[in-house]
């Protein structure tokens, strides 16, 4: 039983169930959203109190809110499934609960407990369990929690007020037509992180410097961007949302965690799974030379890109400022579509959990 109780107040309009299921039925990334939204208040003498779900509604701060000056926002993903019992589950929560108390200490913020960050999340899906998509389909609801400073006042200091809320949106797949093949661009002139820096942490300050990279791969003809490393723009790290994982010789390659690269829960996922297949697994920096020369003399066969959103969608082309080269013919690879069958077969209920990844929620 949790120590944490929240108060419901259920949304007097709620979305008619005809409009709510023509949205389930082809549902855009992020762009509706269900009746209700999780917030919960912190500060120094009360810790964390006012545990409420509440209508969706538009939030009301003071212009002096230190958010808007100083930026101290941090965020999670994470998806619920329709099971074919018709139970709602998530996938491995845990993880994202400490992620985000991991990013919330280094952005001076304080740690929301585990056990909150997961009642949380049942707490919402208990009451829009209606927004979770069909089982067997692509549709997941997505659920967005995110931790927000709220003092008034322009001092450079950590907030003394923080609110923590959850959000929910049901989602199709990340990228539009479904598992095929994206094409990347390399930023050579932007970096996502720097070391000593917020690459670790899932801040909402590192998705905004990511947003001029990702306008530049997108008059490049690419769908999105990848970011070499800060210090010689030599190494591969990630892409502007999601982590990067190449085939080479048979053995899953990755870049390795450096405190500069987002620790995945996708991607510790499937390095699990690949070794459990007989896959070799190598967390190493590979250079953008290594991934052309790679890629051009066939030793890589397969590159993807990983991540709660787009789960594992493969990469087929490559452009930077001196050519493009693709990988495997620039179709999806053998064992991207292993991983990705495996992966999303766990978080349907269609395969095995043996690990217990799965939490239900409802």
């Amino acid at each position: 039983m949790s120590d944490f109780k929240f108060s419901v107040t259920r949304n007097d309009t709620p979305t008619p169930a005809a409009e709510r299921e023509e949205i389930l039925a082809n549902p855009a990334f992020g762009k509706k959203f269900t009746d209700h939204m999780v917030v919960a208040d912190w500060n120094a003498e009360q810790g964390w109190h006012n545990l409420s779900v509440q209508p969706y509604a538009p939030l009301t701060l003071d212009p002096a809110t230190t958010v808007f000056h100083y930026g101290q926002a941090i965020f999670e993903g994470i998806k619920a499934y329709r099971q074919s019992d018709d139970s709602i589950v998530t996938f491995r929560p845990e993880k994202n609960a400490q992620r985000i108390a991991s990013s919330a200490q280094r952005m001076a913020m304080p740690e929301i407990p585990e056990q909150l960050f997961i009642q949380a999340l049942k707490e919402l899906v208990a009451v829009d369990k209606d927004w979770v998509p069909a089982a067997g389909g692509e549709g997941s609801l997505y659920l967005r929690p995110f931790l927000i400073a709220t003092e008034i006042g322009l001092g450079v200091a950590p907030s003394q007020s923080y609110r923590f809320l959850v959000i929910a949106s049901p989602v199709g797949a990340y990228f539009q037509g479904g598992v095929k093949p994206v094409s990347v661009w390399i930023s050579e002139d932007y970096v996502r992180a720097a070391p000593g820096g917020t690459g670790a942490a899932k801040f909402a300050g590192n998705y905004a410097a990511s947003l001029v990279a990702q306008q530049e791969s997108i008059a490049h003809g690419c769908d999105q961007v990848v970011f070499l490393d800060a210090a010689k723009r030599q190494k591969v790290e990630e892409m502007g949302g999601m982590n990067v994982m190449f085939v080479i010789q048979g053995k899953l390659v990755t870049p390795e965690l450096t405190g500069t690269i987002l620790p995945g829960v996708t991607r510790n996922s499937l390095l699990q799974l690949a070794r459990e297949m007989g896959i070799e697994v190598v967390e190493e920096s590979i250079t953008l030379e290594q991934w052309r020369e790679a890629a051009e003399s066939g030793a890589m066969s397969e590159a993807f890109a990983c991540g709660t959103a787009a789960v594992i969608t493969p990469i087929g082309t490559v452009k930077t400022t001196s050519g493009m080269f693709s990988i495997g013919g620039g179709q999806p690879g053998e064992i991207t579509m292993q991983l990705r069958e495996k992966l999303t077969g766990i978080q349907r209920g269609e395969v095995a959990d043996t690990h217990g990844w799965l939490q239900k929620l409802a």
